[in-house]
């Protein structure tokens, strides 16, 4: 059947069962519009593209299903990139499509015209610039293909605006074979050998599993794993939600602001098991003193990951479940008794807390989150101390629970990924944990909530700061709060580390208003006793809610392990 180069994008994004796409229309790409009037996929239309990019990103956390943006050309493509980066750091599976001036005026300087293929080639897995309408079906089942397979990642495909309205037959490709793209999905059967023994021979072994766990679908085999040889298990940030956080093998997040036992047991590993993660330096800390008791066996799908940071003694190449459950048959049921002690020990020593006191601490608001929803919302998280917070506090036994930006750490992705997230998952509670900084990122994407009753909560914590840089400011910069107070003002004095004296401003904006004017529900709360009836009050409104807590300006975030240190050098408060 002849159709036009905008129908048959639709037909392929059904083909490919895409059921919600998010963007933002434009004069290059009015010929789609018109083609998904009347179509059946539900267009969201968000208020920005950066938007639109975390939204299409929070539905593929929230599910593992590819996830759809669309923006016009120039500025409409070049808004997306940011929410492209931020996927393709932590490889999650996103196609773009973007229009483009006509064939003919590309590289003549035209109206909105952008180079998006060659600006984004860093931050995409691939990307396309279609100038034929006969390859427009091949490329669009190739980009889902690229985008979900291997490690996963975005991709961008370019369409002329001219090849949108062209004509031709369509002809859907049933099978897809790209020569130079080859995937390895299984691991040699040598190396997995040589991990297994290993394993057996390991006195102190730790499992450091990443977001590939998820990406894979492997929390099965990884507990399989950790109980048939008894190995505890720490988590990366992106990996969180994929082992039992009640687990008795579980150590929590490791790095920077991961748990004191999670840190202590790599640093003091004969054996570390690194299983779908890159060793960021978030986590390793000063690169050198590392692990440096450890044999490192890593298995990752990209072998250009393996060996990029720390040295690996055993390379794997191949899907993590795959080579888990081969791994498994090789492993022999093991014991670990006096290694689980000694971490029991420095659990006890120093438990991830907070002071409990009188007044409102962040910590206390995340930990009733998880006390009300049992762990069982889908949990997005803006980016700073708010992130670490979350990542610390709120306890989830699923995968696909908890998304963070977390290889470019994004400020402004979690509202956004929320819906995302919420469109996929309409029966799930989910709730964006969110600094009053970050918020304001995209906090104009709270008309794209309320107008398509997008029932996301979005706890704000206020503490009147950019709080982690304030954090590193007070830490390491002699308590010189430099371009972070969102209360100053014209007429506040230059050098200020003491907001809300009788001298400063109303805090702007007033987030309770600011709901409203949208057409949401805001709500504050200024006192701890008043945390958990404002919560389940949130909790409970079939509506978009902006919760903002107003919380100590000054807390930190502990333990922390300072940038470059080794992961033993660990504060666990100001001295």
């Amino acid at each position: 059947m002849q159709k036009t180069g905008a129908q048959i994008l639709i037909e392929c994004l059904l083909k490919e069962k895409a059921d919600v796409v998010f963007g933002y229309p434009g004069g290059q790409v009015i010929p789609i519009f018109d083609a998904i009037y009347g179509s059946p996929l539900h267009f969201i239309l968000s208020r920005h593209e950066q938007g639109a990019a975390h939204m299409a990103d929070g539905y593929a956390r929230s599910t593992g299903r590819v996830g759809v943006c669309l923006a016009t050309s120039g500025p409409g493509a070049t808004n997306l990139v940011t929410g492209l980066a931020t996927a393709f750091m932590d490889s999650i599976p996103v196609v773009a499509i973007t229009g483009q001036v006509p064939t003919h005026l590309i590289g003549n300087d035209a109206f909105q015209e952008a180079d998006i293929t060659g600006i984004t080639r860093p931050v995409t897995k691939h990307n396309f610039l279609v100038k034929d309408i006969k390859d427009l079906a091949r490329t669009i089942r190739e980009a889902f293909y690229i985008a979900s397979t291997g490690r996963q990642g975005p991709v961008l495909v370019d369409i002329p605006s001219d090849v949108q309205r062209a004509v031709t037959e369509f002809i859907w490709p049933e099978n897809i074979e790209i020569r130079s793209y080859k995937p390895v999905q299984h691991g040699h059967p040598g190396q997995i050998k040589k991990v297994a023994d290993a394993i057996n021979e390991s006195k102190q072994p730790v499992l450091y599993t990443g977001g590939g766990i998820i990406s894979s679908g492997a929390y099965k085999e990884v507990i399989e794993l950790a109980e048939k040889a008894d190995i505890p298990v720490t988590n990366t940030l992106l990996s969180l939600g994929s082992f039992p956080q009640d687990h008795r093998l579980f150590l929590g997040m490791l790095g920077m602001h991961g748990t004191c036992y999670a840190n202590n047991a790599v640093q003091n590993a004969d054996l570390i098991i690194a299983i779908g993660a890159r060793f960021d330096d978030r986590v390793t800390g000063k690169v050198d003193a590392f692990a440096k008791k450890a044999k490192i066996a890593h298995i990752d799908i990209d072998p250009t990951s393996i060996s990029k940071s720390i040295s690996a003694d055993i390379p794997v190449v191949g899907d993590a479940k795959t080579v888990l459950a081969e791994l498994i048959k090789n492993v022999k049921k093991n014991s670990h008794k006096e290694w689980l002690e000694a971490i029991g020990k420095w659990k006890k020593s120093n438990p991830l807390s907070y002071k409990n006191d009188e007044k409102l601490r962040p910590q206390y608001v995340i930990d009733c989150i998880t006390k009300l929803t049992k762990g069982e919302a889908i949990v997005t998280t803006e980016v700073g101390q708010n992130q670490m917070w979350a990542a610390q506090f709120y306890k989830t036994n699923r995968p696909r629970n908890f998304i963070s930006s977390g290889g470019l750490g994004t400020m402004g992705y979690g509202f956004p990924a929320a819906i995302g997230a919420k469109l996929a998952n309409p029966k799930k509670q989910v709730i964006d944990i969110a600094g009053d900084g970050s918020i304001q990122m995209n906090i104009q994407e709270l008309a794209t909530a309320v107008l398509n009753n997008i029932n996301v909560k979005v706890i704000i914590l206020n503490n009147h700061y950019l709080g982690m840089v304030r954090q590193w400011q007070e830490f390491f910069w002699g308590k010189r709060y430099s371009g972070v107070c969102l209360m100053k003002g014209s007429g506040c004095p230059d050098k200020c580390n003491k907001p809300q004296s009788k001298k400063c401003f109303t805090y702007v904006p007033d987030f309770v208003k600011i709901a409203e004017a949208y057409g949401a529900v805001g709500l504050r709360c200024k006192n701890k006793k008043d945390v958990i009836s404002t919560l389940r009050k949130t909790l409970s409104l079939n509506k978009t809610v902006f919760a903002e807590f107003i919380v100590e300006q000054e807390e930190n975030v502990f333990p922390m392990v300072p940038a470059g240190k080794p992961l033993d050098e660990v504060m666990t408060s100001l001295a």
